[in-house]
């Protein structure tokens, strides 16, 4: 027998025995089906919302309705932006473009007509406040804002009112949401809601 080093992973029992294959480096097609052209992100929080994540299973006011319950929480876990006397700003939880805020007042009702004159103060003073702090902190070129009343016209949670402020920018209705169907977001919510409560304006 010749004397010398013996190779890794013959006779050696302190070595493991080398792997057959050829080794694979992965990539983001695995584990997606067929090989395709096509490079995925992946947007889970989407299906959450889809699912019905949150969603209230009854009218009522109460710990059942999330904007009954968000103003119980600590700002920096219920993503509250700011508060005022009668409503409260808080990040979307399934945001369609970075930022996206909605305007809540505390006060459990459906209907924008029937908001006392202090909610409808503080919503409007909210959302003005609201486009102030996220032209700081993101520049946006612009803002789609409104509430939709019922769940006919489109309201999520119809039985507790709230208006949304999307911020928009140039470009942002790119290939990706209209092709794909999907909406890329480079920030943490958490993230999004410290930023803007240190730019939030107090008038």
């Amino acid at each position: 027998m010749t004397e010398g080093p013996v190779p890794p992973g013959a006779d050696d029992p302190g070595e493991p025995a080398a792997s057959p294959y050829e080794p694979v480096e992965l990539s983001g097609q695995d584990g997606v089906g067929a090989p395709d052209p096509f490079l995925r992100l992946w947007t889970p929080h989407r299906m959450a919302y889809i699912a019905g994540e949150n969603k209230p299973t009854s009218t009522e006011a109460g710990s059942g309705c999330p904007f009954c319950r968000i103003p119980g929480l600590s700002d920096a876990d219920g993503l509250i932006a700011a508060r005022a006397g009668a409503a409260y700003a808080v990040l979307n939880l399934y945001p369609y473009n970075p930022g996206h805020l909605m305007v809540v007042p505390y006060r459990h009702v459906a209907d924008y007509t029937e908001l006392t004159r202090a909610e409808v103060d503080d919503v409007a003073k909210l959302t003005q406040q609201a486009m102030r702090a996220v032209r700081i902190v993101s520049a946006a070129h612009g803002f789609n804002i409104g509430m939709n009343q019922g769940e006919i016209a489109g309201a999520g949670i119809a039985a507790h009112l709230h208006q949304h402020v999307v911020p928009r920018w140039g470009g942002d209705t790119n290939f990706m949401p209209v092709v794909a169907q999907t909406k890329v977001l480079p920030q943490l919510l958490s993230d999004t809601r410290a930023l803007l409560a240190k730019s939030w304006p107090t008038d």
